[in-house]
């Protein structure tokens, strides 16, 4: 089961890969965030590779990006499959994707334009800790103070609605070629992300887990 994950900032797919998906599927979450960060951490050659990229502002080159997901990709728990999520985020990533390993489906989470604003300018963030809150479902016992250390509670400048808005419309300009790309090849599958968890008539999973079945292995 090799699934790449697709959607906009605070659609969810994260949340719902890490949380949900990889405990009825027993295959990893893979976060191309998070695989940067790994190998930054662990002062890998292509991590110290990336570091130079990323400290001086300049975007990381895609090899540098597919020979770290080639590595992943190649570890034992990847074995049965995975879910991908923030790659590929070009055509040019996509076929270079197909080049590693064969993707069985693509989950394209969708929600409205309102939905995404209010998940993201609700956001916020400890100065101290990173935790996160959100102004209607993830609500700090103390207005301002969080919960885990004590920090200070604020709204970081790209949760605003400006820097929000804006970085939903690159995000779609972006991204509109890879959703016509596994269209085309009758891999993707539009799954309605706008009801959250604690809606009663929240349908994500299941919705996910239609698709899933199909192409289990």
């Amino acid at each position: 089961m090799r699934v790449v994950l697709l959607g906009a900032p605070n659609t969810g797919k994260g949340t719902y890969a890490s949380r949900y998906l990889t405990k009825i599927y027993p295959v990893p979450h893979i976060s191309t965030g998070e695989l940067f960060r790994e190998n930054i951490k662990n002062e890998t050659e292509l991590g110290l590779e990336a570091k130079k990229y990323m400290d001086s502002g300049k975007l990381v080159p895609d090899n540098l990006t597919i020979d770290m997901l080639r590595e992943r990709l190649q570890e034992e728990d990847c074995r049965k499959g995975f879910f991908l999520d923030g790659f590929p985020r070009t055509v040019g990533q996509a076929n270079a994707l197909e080049g590693i390993v064969a993707i069985d489906a693509v989950l394209n989470f969708v929600a409205s334009e309102e939905t995404l604003m209010r998940r993201r300018t609700g956001r916020r963030t400890c100065r101290d800790c990173g935790a996160i809150y959100h102004t209607t479902n993830i609500i700090p016992k103390v207005e301002g103070i969080c919960d885990k250390c004590g920090g200070e509670i604020y709204q970081r400048e790209d949760d605003k609605p400006e820097a929000a808005k804006e970085r939903l419309k690159i995000y779609h300009r972006e991204i509109q070629p890879v959703i016509d790309f596994y269209r085309r090849k009758g891999l993707l599958s539009d799954i309605d992300a706008n009801r959250d968890v604690n809606d009663p008539k929240f349908h994500v999973i299941d919705d996910c887990r239609k698709v899933l079945d199909r192409i289990r292995r």
